[in-house]
């Protein structure tokens, strides 16, 4: 530190993004404080991931052992399945505390100082901390990363209470069972959601704006979630229809509105509605144009392929942007890499994240995940660059281990280049299909070939046959 500044990083925002560029910086040898305004963890330990989990966990439990014809197939007989809501909440709640510590520990440990309050950029090279009574101090950096995350978006004409009609935040709490809910939106959180309420005995009706459910998903991935994880289960699915008005009380109600017209087409009255309808970044009030920063037009800080934050498309020296707030890929994972991304540009070693190799998942009962491109997006990238496609599935009910614990729904589909073999993608639906992907998920970091891939041994019998069988059909019909 010959800059005679305060540290050579600060850091604002300690959710996922901001621990792991912290933990690297330090790492690299760098002085590094972190500054956070409310729970250590961001949105993924405390209103995310963490608890989704802990939620996914035991209502999939409780899922698992009311299936008597299942069980029956093993042999295997249960009487009466009966659960304690607030004993799940709470294994919700620990975990997340557990988390918590566990993150605040691992910075303490390393030497991060970490500083409570609401930080703000107040020019180049500095930030200001704002604390909960209100003082304020200003402190220098030789570097600074903007790791700000995101919110819950909430839809023009939807009014919260936070207990009849809430977003994800307020769901993860589990204060109550409602008999019949609404979900508006089918991507993660509400096929998640959807999954944690109907195992344990609540009614759902899923709303969706666009025509189909699922619409970030691969389209026969979505199709086959459609007949696995909704069609057997207690849901009603409205697609191409707007929530337009959502008011809270017993009971809530929903005009629902045509999505091309926006003519009202029906009013729902069910016991409570959650808003899963994506998330937009915590933006406002960032001290950025002190430094002549811009959002883009959704409220996204603009960011190189280095994560360096850019001015008029230049990008400002010592100002980096990392996670949900630079809108990339709004993942925990993601703003992880993004974080030892920016840290090593810092240090003068140029990396850059490769978006194409990080995988996603929904953890639902079975679960989905993917990598890469979806069909849709593999034909246009083939089109603009000249090659052909082709796509192998392999399933689940081929599988021996799958066989063996009688969960044999599920496919792996891989999308591969048909002239290299290269692999642009993976989609998997199926058992543990969220630990499946990662095999997937590095193939397509090191841009390997179906064939190459097809050689490799995969441990017989378990799961990860199910890619082994795909490459090899790959290969096959060539």
């Amino acid at each position: 530190m010959s800059h005679g500044l305060d540290y050579d990083l600060v850091i604002i925002g300690a959710g996922v993004g901001g621990h792991g560029a912290a933990l690297h910086a330090v790492s690299c040898g760098l002085k590094t404080a972190i500054i956070e305004a409310a729970e250590m963890g961001g949105t993924c330990v405390n209103r995310g991931c963490i608890p989704s989990k802990a939620l996914l966990a035991a209502s999939g439990r409780v899922r698992e052992l009311r299936n008597a014809h299942h069980l029956k197939a093993l042999g295997i007989q249960v009487d009466q399945v009966s659960f304690e809501r607030q004993t799940i909440a709470d294994h919700a709640s620990n975990l997340v505390e557990k988390i918590r510590g566990d993150l605040t520990n691992s910075l303490k440990r390393v030497g991060v100082d970490t500083i409570q309050g609401r930080g703000r950029v107040a020019g180049a090279q500095k930030v200001s901390v704002t604390t909960a009574s209100g003082e304020e101090r200003t402190i220098t950096a030789q570097d600074i990363i903007v790791s700000a995350g995101s919110v819950p978006f909430v839809p023009p004409g939807v009014t919260l209470d936070g207990k009849t009609v809430f977003t994800s935040d307020d769901g993860l709490k589990l204060d109550w069972l409602p008999p019949w809910i609404a979900i508006v939106g089918s991507g993660y959180i509400g096929l998640e959601f959807a999954d944690i309420y109907t195992a344990l005995g609540s009614e759902v009706t899923i709303i969706e704006a666009l025509d189909q459910l699922m619409p970030g998903f691969d389209p026969d991935i979505a199709k086959l979630a459609q007949r696995v994880l909704i069609a057997p289960r207690d849901i009603e699915t409205k697609a191409g229809v707007l929530a337009m008005k959502v008011t809270p009380g017993s009971p809530v109600v929903i005009e629902l509105a045509d999505a091309k017209t926006k003519e009202t087409v029906e009013v729902l009255e069910v016991d409570a509605c959650l808003i899963a309808t994506g998330r937009i970044p915590a933006t406002q009030d960032l001290g950025l144009e002190s430094v002549g920063v811009e959002l883009d037009r959704r409220g996204f800080i603009p960011v190189s392929d280095e994560m360096a934050v850019l001015r008029d498309g230049q990008p400002v020296s010592h100002l980096w942007a990392i996670g949900d707030a630079t809108g990339k890929m709004m993942l925990a994972h993601a703003a992880s890499a993004q974080g030892v991304a920016a840290v090593e540009n810092i240090c003068g070693r140029t990396r850059q994240v490769d978006y194409r190799s990080i995988p996603a998942a929904a953890f639902t009962h079975p679960e989905v995940s993917f990598v890469g491109l979806t069909e849709p997006a593999a034909q246009e990238l083939a089109q603009a660059e000249g090659f052909q496609i082709q796509t192998v599935r392999s399933y689940f009910k081929g599988n021996s281990k799958a066989i063996a614990e009688g969960e044999t729904d599920g496919v792996a589909k891989v999308i591969y280049r048909q002239d290299t073999g290269e692999v642009l993608g993976v989609h998997i639906l199926g058992l543990h299909a969220s630990d499946l992907i990662q095999e997937a998920a590095n193939a397509i970091a090191q841009r390997r070939s179906v064939q190459e891939l097809a050689f490799l041994v995969h441990t017989h019998p378990t799961l990860s046959e199910v890619l082994d069988e795909a490459y090899k059909r790959a290969v096959a019909a060539h």
